[in-house]
């Protein structure tokens, strides 16, 4: 996509500048400096929106398993959305009864929830405890008027309940019965209820990721820059190169991001690079690309491989 993109720039734009490499420290001309804002400005958004979300996940995971009371509830969830919730809540465990057998029977509705949701073995009591659970969800949600009133030694239930009735859901249409077209819609629906209230983000963890990788890389950024402008291709990276490599980055991060696939932006952005200079028949540094190549291969057996070696080593001790 780079390659192709770079040559669509040679194609459209013909000022020699754009091919040039930096020379010392004089700046591009002002529209290119434009161009390189703006691809700039969108890689680092969409780099912020996948990478960021690893920041996000860790930080959430410490304040739901410190700060229960605060964080296992969305507590802006107030009392005109649970009464919205509580119609839909009675209108889905309608639509599940019509899939609950007669002879269907359960004595612990989380335990066959949980059951289900390992094992992802259905079984004719498993619709019966989902349609108790939504009710009993509802009932406290009701009782209480908002998630912010649920008293502090019952977050942690109320959330693990609303996090197994949306897993359950998410699993029934692949193991469990097939479902009508308006029953599936109602599922749905009420499944985005109940994410919006477990599966939530506050506005403060999101800018104090973006604040960290912001600061990250105002700190480390010229070992990137060198390696990425200098080292990937025989010939230093000129502006066209860069917008073009820009662009794929923004584009392949931003499509990632949608479907929820985590990459690498380094990863994209220097492979774009590299096929900037392919297609400029510039060279490629293949002592950097075997680096890089080695890099990628290794980084995941070996990340796993030590990260299984201290969970053995820390249950070991705990034991």
């Amino acid at each position: 996509m780079a390659a192709l993109i770079f040559l669509l720039f040679k194609f459209v734009a013909k000022d020699p500048r754009l091919y040039k490499a930096p020379e010392g420290t004089a700046p591009p001309p002002f529209y290119i400096r434009a161009l390189l804002v703006l691809t700039c400005t969108g890689v680092s958004f969409f780099h912020g929106s996948n990478d960021g979300q690893k920041g996000m996940g860790l930080i959430m995971l410490i304040l739901v398993g410190t700060v229960p009371t605060a964080y296992a509830l969305n507590h802006t969830v107030g009392r005109s959305t649970v009464v919205t919730f509580a119609a839909v809540s009675t209108e889905v465990a309608g639509a599940v009864s019509n899939y609950i057998e007669p002879a269907a029977v359960v004595s612990d509705t989380g335990q066959e929830l949980e059951r289900f949701v390992s094992t992802h073995t259905y079984q004719p009591s498993t619709m019966l405890a989902l349609r108790q659970m939504i009710v009993d969800i509802r009932n406290e949600a009701v009782g209480y008027g908002s998630l912010g009133s649920v008293p502090q030694n019952m977050q942690a239930n109320v959330r693990n309940q609303m996090y197994l009735t949306s897993e359950t859901i998410r699993l029934l249409p692949k193991f469990g019965p097939k479902f009508s077209d308006n029953d599936s819609k109602s599922l749905t629906n009420y499944k985005s209820f109940l994410d919006k209230s477990t599966k939530f983000i506050p506005s403060w963890v999101k800018v104090a990721v973006a604040l960290a990788l912001g600061l990250g890389t105002m700190v480390g950024w010229k070992r990137i820059v060198v390696t990425v402008g200098e080292k990937i291709g025989k010939t230093h990276l000129t502006y066209a190169q860069g917008a073009a490599a820009e662009i794929t980055a923004m584009i392949t991060i931003g499509l990632a991001d949608g479907y929820g696939l985590p990459v690498s932006t380094t990863h994209v952005l220097s492979s774009g690079v590299a096929g900037t200079m392919a297609a400029n028949k510039s060279g490629l540094q293949m002592s950097t690309i075997r680096n890089i190549a080695i890099a990628w291969v290794f980084t995941l057996p070996v990340a796993a491989l030590l990260s299984g070696s201290l969970f053995w080593l820390f249950n070991s001790v705990a034991k």
